[in-house]
């Protein structure tokens, strides 16, 4: 029988030297064995294919989601527990209402580099800048023995990491490594092949052009109401035939595509030893109780947004959604794999638990601005985003 996760036992692990808490899930293609499920894909179009050791023996694998996306996936899960006021948290928002259409809020826990991104960077509070305001100063000299200030407003940046290297001190700027990795990977994989094709039923053909670019970014068949450069047409796409307008045909290919896998598996990984290298000091003062609150509400962060963002499932892309075999147990790991024991925990638990760690984190003085901030983007920052959208607006495939 598991034993229920309780604050108490969180306590204790954080100051027995516990290593972590974990939890591998097995899963299959949601359309049955031999279902072919797509990987992301990176840089000309690779899949992440690696070769792993697994029960002793060398296995083909493929990345089907990385650590970076999916900590992007937790963050997202806390956003809109945030959002539903499920659970309190400190977010830093950028509100680009009133100044560029269909943007809306962008927050902390959205940016890629949390507090230190640029989308917060090139924001500004009561007209000062944000790195000059006190919430952008609770990085710039935040380190493992101060973390407190950034713990107050940003403290999933001491959970999935980040590293100010644009700030003020460059290469040197505050650096915190990842406490939580999860990641899931295809097993035993062997790579398939996808084909494409359109068939046209207007039939329009390549002497059906040439194309031109029209003067509000469409096309034109007529010269005299092309876009004009140098005195001359200029053509739509590469060379103005219909295909670049999504007209005609589509000759039917085949390449690389997608895998058929024997199982994934999803690795999850809260690393208590990571959390016990920070330290927050409350003034001028420093204790193992406050150090103890300010680690415990870290860890059930972590575990909070794991167990939230399994809840939306593994429907990671198109063509990519997996179904978990069983409930997969939570494991408390102590000093060792042998010292490894089952707990239980659920979605209204720790929700619960952390509300709890909070609340005791608030008590012992820990700064928890709940209220948060939001900024404005500057002047330079919107003229960005508008000229972006308008080049986008009026790109073209091809282009």
């Amino acid at each position: 029988m598991a034993e229920k996760l309780t604050l108490d036992l969180i306590d204790k692990a954080l100051n027995s030297g516990a290593s972590a808490l974990r939890r591998c899930v097995r899963l299959q293609p949601a359309g049955g064995t031999g279902d072919k499920i797509f990987p992301p894909t990176y840089s000309g179009g690779a899949y992440a294919t690696e070769t792993r050791i697994i029960d002793g023996e060398p296995v083909n694998c493929v990345l089907l989601d990385s650590v970076q996306s999916q900590a992007n996936r937790m963050e997202l899960a806390l956003l809109d527990a945030w959002k539903r006021k499920q659970m309190t948290l400190p977010v830093i928002g950028v509100d680009f209402t009133g100044k560029v259409d269909g943007v809306g809020t962008i927050t902390s826990l959205e940016a890629p580099h949390r507090i230190s991104d640029a989308i917060l960077r090139d924001s500004e509070t009561d007209g000062i800048t944000f790195r000059e305001s006190e919430a952008g100063k609770s990085f710039t000299d935040a380190s493992t023995r101060d973390a407190t200030a950034l713990f107050g407003w940003c403290p999933t940046a001491l959970i999935y990491g980040i590293w100010d290297s644009t700030g003020p001190k460059g290469g040197l700027g505050a650096k915190f490594q990842r406490a939580v990795v999860s990641e899931i990977i295809g097993i035993n994989v062997q790579e398939g092949k996808k084909t494409s094709s359109r068939i046209d039923p207007l039939q329009i053909q390549k002497a059906a052009g040439p194309l031109y670019k029209a003067v509000n970014g469409s096309w034109t068949l007529d010269e005299k109401e092309a876009l004009k450069e140098k005195g001359k047409p200029v053509l739509y796409g590469k060379d103005g035939a219909p295909s670049t307008a999504i007209h005609g045909n589509i000759v039917p290919t085949i390449e690389n595509g997608g895998f058929t896998i024997k199982y994934a598996l999803h690795f999850t990984t809260i690393s208590l030893a990571a959390l016990r290298r920070l330290h927050f000091p409350v003034g001028e003062k420093e204790s193992g109780e406050i150090d103890t609150a300010a680690r415990a509400v870290l860890a059930l962060l972590a575990l909070t947004g794991s167990i939230l963002q399994a809840e939306y499932g593994y429907d990671l892309r198109s063509r990519c959604l997996l179904i978990p075999e069983v409930e997969a147990p939570l494991e408390l790991v102590g000093t060792s794999l042998a010292d490894a024991k089952q707990v239980q925990i659920d979605r209204s638990g720790v929700l619960d638990l952390f509300k709890q760690a909070v609340d005791r984190a608030k008590k012992v003085g820990l700064p928890w601005n709940d209220k948060g901030l939001v900024l404005t983007p500057n002047k330079s920052f919107v003229a960005l985003v508008k000229k972006n959208i308008e080049i986008a607006a009026h790109t073209t495939e091809g282009d």
